[in-house]
């Protein structure tokens, strides 16, 4: 992270995201404080809480997105969860601190990859011994196999010159993918654990888990043979031999050191669980008890998972809501202070729909023309008929509800329908997307209230 200044997270942001510079500052300067806390003197490096930060605007302009490529940037371990979908505790829902426990599961899966990745190699050629031996049983069990193996004492050189030259031959045989069509007969492992469903009320959603791993322990596991191509045979035999060549202990102790470290989480419709002042009845109840279970976490606590305790002070949590019927400021007060960072974005205007057609590496033109391009179909777009998609989405996000830059999804499905449906037969021809092709397919859509309401 130390290559990570400000400036250059938030140049990484603009390859992906349209405008709203406000929201990607903050967040760059909340992941460089990630890095410059670990700097400190150790005495105070605990004493340095994360910055927080609310995100306020309407839906589809990019808030999950922001948060998503931050945490990509920084390969921490990233979790989305919707605050409406809590409950206050004693109530029939998920508890709060499950978001702790499956950002941990999140990050486990993270550093496994990373040392699967490590290991590859060494698994592919274990893996490739193992499959030789398979395609080349062997009548006496002391004849050497592999050629690293020293040879038997019953084993003459010819017979061991023989064997090695043979099995070098179906190596490159192997390798080169003239065996890809062979069967072969290998045992895989079969889960001998009992289907067990738990229904529970909330702070229980681990039982299942801690239920299987307990029966994994009881139930030994089976065994079962099957006949399989080469190919899968591979990726089979080179799956057990990451497993056995990565450490389990090693992998969780990472994993929780970098998501209590590293860990984003992104708490999104905040807005729905905030109440309205001098209201303390109804649901307002309810959603001020999600406020106060979530606070602790947010604050730093002690969260129990099954793989031990994870701290949460120095989790980065980033709230985000519309916030058109409350406000931040009907949030409890002590919710306001732990995000002490605001950043309000704006809503999506007719040219920062045209610029998120075509700018962003991942734009919606250069989607479908990639998509369309596997068929053989390569579609143009003129730049009149991306201002004029451009003008559409705007036109029907302000007569109909305004779901920001996701509108554009729905009117470039719309518009390609019949290219893609019958772009199987139609290979070699290139098709030229126009503002009078645009208007002719989607113009009576977006004049009718009710067809636009529920086609786009």
């Amino acid at each position: 992270m130390e290559n990570f200044t400000p400036r250059k997270i938030v140049a990484e942001l603009d390859k992906y995201i349209i405008g709203q510079h406000r929201a990607k500052r903050m967040v760059a300067i909340a992941l460089r404080n990630r890095w410059r806390r670990t700097q400190v003197p150790e005495e105070l490096r605990d004493e340095i809480a994360p910055k927080n930060i609310i995100m306020i605007g309407p839906t589809g302009v990019g808030k999950t997105e922001i948060a998503r490529r931050l945490a990509r940037l920084a390969q921490s371990p990233f979790l989305k969860v919707e605050a409406s979908k809590f409950t206050e505790v004693g109530y029939v829902g998920r508890d709060v601190e499950s978001m702790i426990r499956d950002l941990l599961e999140i990050g486990i899966n993270m550093v496994r990859e990373s040392e699967y990745e490590a290991l590859r190699q060494k698994a592919e050629d274990q893996a490739e011994e193992r499959l030789l031996d398979i395609l080349l049983p062997v009548r006496n069990p002391r004849r050497v196999r592999r050629p690293q193996l020293a040879p038997s004492p019953d084993t003459n050189d010819e017979e061991v010159d023989v064997a090695q030259k043979t099995r070098e031959k179906f190596r490159r045989m192997l390798r080169s993918g003239k065996l890809s069509d062979r069967e072969v007969e290998i045992e895989t492992q079969m889960s001998a654990i009992p289907v067990v469903e738990v229904f529970s009320p909330a702070g229980m959603e681990e039982m299942d888990i801690n239920l299987k791993d307990m029966f994994s322990n009881i139930f030994p596991g089976k065994t079962k043979r099957r006949r399989v191509k080469t190919t899968e045979a591979m990726q089979i035999l080179i799956q057990e031999e990451l497993n056995k060549l990565v450490d389990h202990d090693k992998v969780v102790k990472m994993a929780k050191e970098r998501v209590e470290q590293t860990g984003i989480v992104f708490i999104d419709e905040l807005d729905k669980i905030a109440g309205s002042h001098g209201q303390h009845h109804g649901p307002d109840i309810s959603r001020e008890g999600v406020q106060r279970d979530l606070l602790p976490i947010i604050e730093g606590s002690s969260v129990n998972t099954k793989h031990g305790v994870i701290r949460t002070d120095h989790i980065l949590f980033i709230a985000a809501g519309a916030f058109h019927v409350s406000k931040p400021s009907d949030l409890i007060p002590e919710i306001q202070g732990r995000f002490p960072l605001r950043a309000e974005l704006s809503a999506l205007t007719k040219e920062d729909f045209i610029r998120i057609l075509t700018e962003p590496k991942n734009a919606l033109v250069k989607q479908y023309q990639e998509l369309l391009k596997t068929e053989d179909v390569h579609v143009k777009f003129t730049e009149e008929s991306i201002a004029e998609i451009a003008n559409l989405a705007e036109e029907v996000n302000e007569r109909a509800e305004n779901i920001g830059a996701r509108r554009l999804h729905t009117i470039m499905e719309k518009l390609l329908e019949e290219v893609s449906f019958d772009a199987p037969d139609m290979a070699g021809v290139t098709v030229e997307v126009t503002p009078e092709m645009v208007r002719q397919r989607l113009t009576d859509i977006v004049k009718s209230d009710d067809l636009s309401r529920y086609i786009l």
